[in-house]
């Protein structure tokens, strides 16, 4: 064979994979009917991908490979939109409906047909086709400029990478998540997102387009701008879209006068509605009310004029086509501007963005700020200054910011907001962990005095007279950095400065002297450290770690799954506990609280003779009990004494009390040499 005829060969090969490839991708996702397991369809794939990377130069710019992804950061460079990308005038009742349509008619003067369709709570998304081939996709943005997505949406299936004709087009489409698909991979990602909208913007929005490619994201298209058409409905736009190779949302309808148009559209539609305009409230009440069972998520209902003349004669406001409404199913609470996003730094330097809002009243109560978590939950909402929101009270207690109604169409800032590199206190450049970024610098002066303020507030020692601004005030004044420094200061230095009285200042000073009495539970949690809460403290104390002493011993040695056998303590926790009490600056503050008489070991525990008889055992059980029913109560006489609990046997289990009906954990303990201690002898240990 020539090497002509050879390149020949494989030129035909890949193109007729590319065939079946696309042949499959379509029954598969258009019409529900594989013909080819995924095994098979994965070795047609693989086959491919290998063909191409042998001859890069005979790969076809619209292969289906390009859908798998790959692994160059992108920075979601800007693109300008050539066609109109406006938002919605919107209604919430069938009133509103009903006087829209009134009105348009009236405006137009001439019989028009309706077209309505669902309103996918997605990611809005615009495609350009030029000779049919997709070139750029783009995020709606401000309406005006996007982000180009282009590598992330060759990823997803239901974009066509190549029309059936080499049309030259833009098509406006959402991107979303079924909710059975979302569930599934939500819960093999730990369950981390909050519902598929927020996940299907933010993996669009992903730097990374392999990591789009594992996503099940799905596409319809409901716009069509032709460079060259004589095509004069929205009906028949959508008819050609679906010959192109683009999915259309089924669940929709057309609503005419014309017994001609609904015929047409029955043949060519036929999963549509089809009726004369009056039908219409009667499918926005069918709609609402089929909503919950679903396949996928939608907040609405869009109703639009068919007719593309009258389109063009009603027009254009700033902000909405004239030819459009979109149906809100639920109002929401309350829609105001976001001016701004700051960022709050924690006292363990957690960097925490939050919503500066136009203040605005939500069931009851003015709201001009809201936390927004993390950069993530800001790009997956695509925040950005100048928007407007809606927000809600989440369990009529926290305000939130549910979602963009309207990106802020100005021609300067970001269309997304991003985190400062720097700690806006202290100037220290922050580090991203997981979803979260934070200040490392023990020093910053934000960080201290959220340390001071969690010390001495509610969830920490609750010093009477103590607030936020007064420790400000005294860190201000260089009488407090570190929580021990509240017990030694002079506060009488703050009579007659800034209101500060000598009743007020010695309540004060009162408050702090009722402190030093504060059990050892509540000191634990006061202190701040991370993950050491109120329950963990009361865990660390019923699994033996009855004093400051205890735990700084354990944790020097660096032994965390001493503190991860005791129940309910994950791993993560117990990792921290080790690192917050080996810190030889944590250390200094602890023996610092205990000069100044804080209460660093549990008051139950205090002069009891067997408080040390079990300390650096590691006990387990397993079987039933006479004297112990339920067997906890055994566990609870190893953990007085000072010895931990595991629920597991393992090499470092030093004990096991076995009972009658001991299971698989009495051979792995034989197996392992741990010592096997029956009831009696446990009795006589006591």
């Amino acid at each position: 064979m020539t090497q002509d005829s050879h390149t020949s060969a494989i030129r035909e090969r890949m193109r007729a994979l590319e065939r079946e490839i696309a042949r499959h991708d379509e029954l598969y996702h258009k019409y529900a009917r594989p013909e080819v397991s995924d095994a098979e369809f994965d070795a047609l794939f693989t086959e491919l991908r290998a063909l191409e990377e042998a001859h890069p130069g005979l790969a076809s710019p619209d292969s289906p490979t390009l859908r798998v992804g790959n692994d160059l950061v992108n920075d979601l460079p800007e693109a300008e939109h050539t066609i109109p990308v406006l938002s919605l005038d919107k209604c919430y009742s069938g009133a509103d409906i009903a006087a829209w349509i009134a009105k348009t008619a009236r405006a137009d003067g001439q019989a028009l047909s309706f077209v309505l369709e669902e309103k996918l709570d997605g990611a809005s998304i615009v495609l350009y086709y030029e000779d049919g081939i997709l070139t750029r996709a783009v995020t709606r943005g401000n309406g005006r400029i996007g982000n180009d997505v282009t590598a992330n949406a060759r990823t997803i299936r239901g974009i066509p990478l190549a029309l059936a004709r080499p049309v030259t087009l833009a098509v406006r489409g959402e991107i979303f998540m079924r909710r059975e698909n979302f569930a599934r991979y939500n819960e093999s990602a730990g369950g981390v997102y909050v519902n598929p909208r927020n996940l299907a913007a933010g993996t669009l929005r992903s730097v990374r387009s392999s990591a789009v490619a594992h996503v099940p994201l799905e596409f319809f298209a409901y716009e069509g701008f032709f460079e060259d058409s004589a095509l004069d409905r929205h009906s028949a736009i959508l008819a050609e879209l679906a010959a192109l190779g683009f999915p259309i949302n089924p669940a929709s309808g057309l609503y005419s006068e014309d017994a001609s148009l609904q015929a047409w559209a029955r043949e060519t539609f036929p999963e549509w509605r089809v009726g004369d305009p009056a039908a219409i409230m009667q499918a926005v009440g069918d709609a609402q009310a089929a909503r919950a069972n679903l396949a996928y998520d939608i907040d609405g209902l869009v109703l639009k004029v068919n007719e593309i003349e009258a389109r063009v004669r009603l027009g254009y406001t700033a902000h909405h086509p004239r030819w459009a409404i979109a149906y809100k199913f639920e109002s929401p609470q309350a829609v105001t501007r976001l001016l701004s996003i700051t960022v709050q730094v924690g006292r363990n330097g957690r960097i925490t963005p939050v919503a500066e809002l136009e203040p605005v009243a939500v069931s009851g109560s003015t709201i001009a700020r809201a936390t927004l978590h993390n950069e993530d939950y800001i790009r997956q909402l695509e925040l950005a200054a100048g928007d407007m929101v809606a927000i809600s009270r989440r369990g009529d207690v926290i305000p939130a910011v549910d979602r963009v109604i309207e990106k802020a169409e100005t021609a300067e800032g970001a269309l997304v907001w991003t985190m400062p590199p720097a700690c806006p206190c202290c100037g220290t450049g922050l580090v991203q962990r997981g979803a979260h970024h934070f200040c490392l610098n023990r020093d910053c002066c934000d960080r201290l005095v959220g340390r001071l303020a969690h010390f001495a507030g509610k969830a920490g020692l609750d010093i009477e007279g103590l607030g936020g601004k007064t420790l400000l005030l005294a860190f201000e004044k260089d009488l407090v950095r570190h929580p021990s420094d509240i017990f030694t200061a002079d506060w009488t230095r703050l009579v007659d400065m800034d209101g500060f009285g000598e009743k007020r200042v010695a309540n004060i000073m009162q408050g702090i002297e009722a402190a030093r009495s504060r059990p050892f539970a509540q000191v634990l949690s006061a202190l701040g450290f991370e993950s050491i809460g109120p329950s963990l403290a009361e865990l660390l104390i019923n699994a033996g770690f009855t004093s400051a002493a205890k735990i700084i011993e354990r944790a020097r040695e660096g032994d965390w799954e001493v503190f991860a056998a005791t129940e309910g303590l994950a791993e993560q926790s117990a990792r921290q506990i080790v690192h917050e009490f080996s810190d030889p600056r944590n250390l200094a503050e602890l023996e610092a609280l205990a000069r100044a008489g804080l209460c660093m070991e549990n008051a139950e525990n205090k002069g009891a003779e067997y408080a040390q008889s079990m300390q650096g055992q590691r006990w387990c059980v397993t079987g039933s009990f006479e004297h112990y029913n339920p067997r906890d109560l055994a566990m609870d006489e190893v953990k007085k004494r000072g010895g931990a609990v595991i629920s597991g046997v393992s090499s470092k289990t030093t004990h096991l009390l076995a009972g009658t009906g001991a299971g698989s954990k009495l051979q792995k303990a034989k197996d392992l040499g741990v010592r096997i201690v029956r009831e009696d002898e446990f009795m006589e240990m006591l």
